[in-house]
């Protein structure tokens, strides 16, 4: 009904654009070819009305083919959940404790991030999943998940056809003497149409896409169980990793202690996934650790926020660049090395200026610094860049002794 209802209802009718895009067309096309493959095997190596084994693998078959299709689109088209636009606290004195989004116009509720795919703060956000064409969030994300444990389950039993059909016919032309053949190949139907070359290397090719699947589906299952079985989102496994990091790099003696870890597997297991399939929570408050509070999270991100700043780098862009994703004409190793992200590119002019706050050996990411017009109309260009095209710029004494001496009070 959640699918049927985004697609009716007129207000949500753009959502059925999500479709039109390389991810859904390439996940949707290997269910269907998978599944529409191990239909057709199935009949020709296991006929379904001969036996009840037959029967029950072809059920089988169709129900998982369902249950893949209903989590997916629910993950697609439920959504994540949006922060509203505008959205503030109730207590006005909590706005201390957040990050204010320029683009939403709002500040950022606690386990929100702002994606610049979906170009909206989105609530408990997991990451932006180019296959649904949306982000996996607060009330997708059970649905997503489900999504990553039937796909490789249905893959397998697909993958056990294809063989099992290849085997069958390929041994039985061998084979003159039919009271020879094996157990497998004595229930051969005689199909409505016959396994030829070209439904062998169908069958070969779907096999390849259902063995690849079940393997890079399955280890994205076992990454995201891992991670809600902490409750905790890839995000803010990175949140965390970048707190111990500041306080070793400071000596702070401070103790960061992640606030959502209920301490049970199974309680942060239960904010994720219920009975009724929806989430509970309104996506703005969460329960917290007795040791933490609401904006325990936000207080460290506002803290890493200004570290940040303060170790950025400011370079002058000395070689222009037009934001291509593979350079052919910044060298050999800046093309082979391009970042494996789909962060955005920046285009440079010679005699610009960029914020650099990380990078690796041949391409750097940092904000490009703006004119007044665009700070005030909350415009943000950030992005990957090849380190060839700037230099750094030399800091006078005052900036270098601001820098040092909020280090120290840090």
């Amino acid at each position: 009904m959640n699918i049927l209802s985004a697609i009716i209802v007129f207000e949500n009718l753009h959502e059925v654009r999500r479709l039109c895009h390389w991810g859904p067309i390439i996940a949707l096309t290997v269910i269907a070819v998978c599944s529409s493959m191990a239909i057709l095997d199935s009949i020709i190596w296991y006929w379904p009305l001969d036996t009840t084994g037959g029967s029950i693998n072809f059920i089988m078959l169709i129900n998982w083919t369902v249950l893949i299709l209903y989590n997916y689109f629910n993950a697609m088209f439920v959504g994540p959940g949006y922060i509203p636009l505008g959205w503030k606290p109730e207590n006005q004195q909590d706005t201390m404790y957040l990050q204010f989004c320029r683009v939403c116009q709002g500040y950022k509720a606690p386990r929100s991030h702002h994606c610049r795919k979906c170009n909206r703060c989105v609530m408990k956000m997991d990451h932006h999943c180019p296959w649904i064409n949306n982000c996996c969030g607060h009330l997708n994300h059970a649905y997503f998940t489900t999504f990553l444990l039937l796909a490789p389950l249905g893959c397998t039993h697909a993958a056990f056809i294809f063989i099992m059909t290849m085997y069958t016919q390929l041994f039985s032309r061998l084979k003159t003497d039919y009271n020879r053949i094996s157990f497998a190949a004595r229930r051969i139907h005689h199909p409505i149409m016959p396994f030829s070359v070209a439904s062998f290397a169908a069958t070969l090719f779907a096999l390849g896409l259902a063995l690849g699947t079940t393997i890079a589906v399955g280890m994205l299952f076992f990454i995201q169980i891992k991670v809600i079985m902490r409750n905790k989102t890839s995000i803010e496994v990175w949140i965390e990793e970048k707190a111990k990091d500041r306080i070793q790099y400071y000596q702070t003696g401070e103790e960061f202690i992640f606030p959502y870890d209920l301490g049970s597997r199974w309680e942060n297991f239960k904010q994720v996934f219920t009975w009724s399939g929806t989430p509970e929570g309104d996506g703005i408050e969460w329960p917290v650790n007795e040791k933490c509070h609401q904006h325990t999270l936000t207080i460290e991100q506002l803290k890493q926020k200004a570290d940040k700043r303060v170790r950025s780098v400011q370079y002058r862009v000395v070689e222009n660049y037009n934001g291509a994703c593979c350079p052919l004409r910044k060298g050999f190793n800046t093309f082979l090395r391009t970042p494996c992200t789909e962060e955005p590119r920046i285009q440079l002019s010679k005699g610009e200026t960029i914020f650099a706050t990380r990078g690796t050996k041949w391409w750097m990411y940092g904000d490009k610094v703006l004119d007044e017009e665009q700070t005030k109309a909350a415009v943000r260009v950030r992005g990957w860049f090849p380190r060839r095209c700037v230099e750094k710029c030399l800091y006078d004494s005052a900036n270098n002794t601001s820098a040092s001496e909020e280090k120290k009070d840090k």
